[in-house]
């Protein structure tokens, strides 16, 4: 019961995203090129609510679905990390113009050429597991 309430939450979000148009190409072309503040106003909204959540489950005692307390570890400080990591997500990002959310919600609005990217995100995703241990972090 609970991954189908997941599930319809995910279907939520993707419909909120592609009726926002946050998953337009020409949104994203249009933030890369600084003639709209739409995309802006959008991510910038969602990082003030990020902000307030954690915060929010910082300092209560909330708990995750299976009853566990939830837990947030404190990030470690490095720029190497942040750097490459950002620059390899900004260049992809740039490079297929979606970021890895509005990539399904693109495929489910019928661009199929999206599956290719999905499949080589986890594609690439496998690899940074492989080879994770011998990267900076």
């Amino acid at each position: 019961m609970k991954k189908l309430l997941f599930i319809l939450l995910g279907i939520a979000f993707g419909i909120v995203m592609y009726k926002a148009e946050t998953a337009s190409w020409f949104r994203i072309f249009e933030m890369f090129h600084f003639q709209s503040f739409h995309m802006y106003g959008f991510i910038g909204s969602a990082l003030i609510v990020g902000l307030i959540g954690i915060n929010f489950l910082k300092k209560s005692n909330a708990t995750d679905c299976d009853g566990n307390p939830i837990c947030i570890q404190p990030k470690n400080k490095s720029v190497a990390r942040y750097l490459l990591g950002g620059i390899a997500f900004g260049l992809g990002w740039a490079l297929v113009g979606a970021c890895p959310g509005p990539i399904f919600v693109m495929l489910g609005s019928g661009l199929w050429m999206f599956g290719l990217v999905i499949l080589s995100a986890l594609v690439g995703t496998f690899f940074y597991g492989i080879i994770k241990d011998k990267l900076p972090h």
